[in-house]
């Protein structure tokens, strides 16, 4: 109940799960029994997605520029920086929300040109039932990686390797839903148990390599100390870490 709780307390959550009930509301009005079957389809492209937007947006080279860099460190620096701060788990909602038009634009937009009739059902099954239920699968079990509590083995699984993408190098392991490991695998981002015995941690890993007191780090914590309740000593801490 304390996840569910913490889940449904970031803003985004509440409207993908709207965004799922519409979808659901229509296929079951307006499509057809076989059109379920593109759920699984929205499953898999989401799950690039997550591997995509991880890989080449979220781990972008840190901007020179202060308003950029700001940006990365809400959509996720700042995760990185404050691995355990919950205000930091989650997509936030002006990330969330541009990711799901664009992903609905483009899927409708290219079954209009193929199968016009059926293009409102089939993006709903893809796009707001598969791939916005696997955006929420994937804000579970990231959230459950950085929390200290009883976990499925599916779990356990996950913050393993989630683990070593924060903890060993910050260049591995983009995915975190389960079976995204495959990705990884696939594009060359893992980390095999044998190398993980003798690979080093990377340096100012949690800073993903920029030393812990560069001034772009410094203003975001300040910037930022209110909204995710970062303390002096926070602050001062992490300039040092």
């Amino acid at each position: 109940m304390m996840r569910l709780k913490l889940l449904l307390s970031h803003p985004s959550v509440p409207v993908m799960l709207a965004a799922v009930a519409l979808g659901v509301a229509i296929l079951l009005t307006q499509g057809a029994t076989w059109q379920w079957g593109f759920v699984v389809l929205g499953v898999g492209l989401q799950m690039l997605n997550e591997y995509g937007l991880h890989r080449y947006i979220f781990h972008l080279k840190p901007p020179r520029r202060q308003w950029a860099f700001d940006l990365l460190y809400q959509a996720h620096y700042g995760h990185h920086d404050f691995p355990t701060n919950h205000r930091l788990f989650f997509a936030p909602i002006w990330v969330a929300l541009p990711m799901l038009a664009v992903n609905f634009a483009v899927i409708y937009g290219l079954l209009w040109l193929v199968l016009p009739l059926h293009a409102l059902t089939l993006a709903a099954a893809i796009v707001l039932v598969g791939g916005v239920a696997t955006f929420l699968g994937y804000e579970w079990f990231h959230m459950t990686a950085h929390l200290t509590v009883s976990k499925t083995r599916v779990e356990r699984h996950v913050t393993q390797l989630h683990n070593q993408h924060h903890f060993r190098d910050f260049s591995k392991w983009f995915h975190v839903s389960p079976g995204g490991e495959v990705i990884d695998r696939a594009m060359g981002t893992a980390i095999d148990r044998e190398a993980l015995k003798k690979q080093q941690r990377v340096e100012f890993i949690r800073t993903l390599g920029m030393t812990p007191d560069d001034p772009r780090l410094v203003a975001a914590r300040k910037r930022f100390a209110n909204r995710y309740q970062l303390s002096a000593d926070d602050i001062a801490r992490a300039c040092r870490a």
